[in-house]
């Protein structure tokens, strides 16, 4: 059977980063904004935690552009997104509710996307990126951001792993379209 490239689908890019943003570098935020942008520039879905800070950020500047973003909140309900966890809605065109606090929504936004990439991040951050890495995702790292995404080369190097399917740059743009020859290359199915 011939093998070709699964083109119908868009791709689910995940944006991963620090709802709480104090101890990132000066322009991650922006960075993390244009991210968004260039993941709907280059014709993919933006997948976030619904969440404030970086991955917020993110939204923005996808819907800047006129994408489509999906988030995966912690919370069982919308009721419960804005009142227990205080997060947001707005800049989401779908957000599904797992009810499974933050360590399941991480399981599952990490594994319902094609690829994660991280920014400025902390804990929850670090959380998603071992997901995806366990998982053998493609994983992007803007780096120059602050939080883990400048400590994830070193983690990945004292870990004796390898660096997986992980690759690295400070441009929001060309980590975009490093991540997505990676996805492509693993979306080639059999017919």
């Amino acid at each position: 059977m011939k093998s070709t490239p699964h083109t119908h689908l868009k791709y689910k890019i995940c944006v991963s980063g620090a709802a709480e943003t104090g101890h990132c570098a000066p322009d991650a935020l922006e960075k993390t904004k244009e991210l968004g942008r260039q993941i709907i520039k280059h014709n993919a879905v933006l997948v976030t935690g619904a969440t404030t800070g970086a991955p917020y950020w993110a939204a923005i500047g996808a819907k800047d552009v006129g994408g489509f973003v999906i988030g995966v909140s912690p919370a069982l309900s919308e009721v419960e997104h804005i009142d227990k966890y205080k997060l947001p809605v707005d800049y989401h065109d779908i957000i599904i509710y797992t009810g499974f606090g933050y360590p399941g929504r991480n399981l599952l936004l990490t594994r319902s996307s094609d690829a994660v990439i991280v920014t400025c991040g902390r804990m929850g951050t670090l959380n998603e990126f071992t997901i995806a890495f366990e998982d053998d995702k493609p994983v992007g790292v803007l780096t120059g951001t602050g939080g883990m995404a400048d400590e994830i080369k070193d983690i990945l190097n004292k870990a004796h792993r390898g660096m997986g399917k992980t690759v690295f740059d400070s441009d929001p743009q060309k980590l975009v379209e490093k991540v997505l020859e990676l996805v492509k290359k693993e979306k080639v199915i059999t017919v």
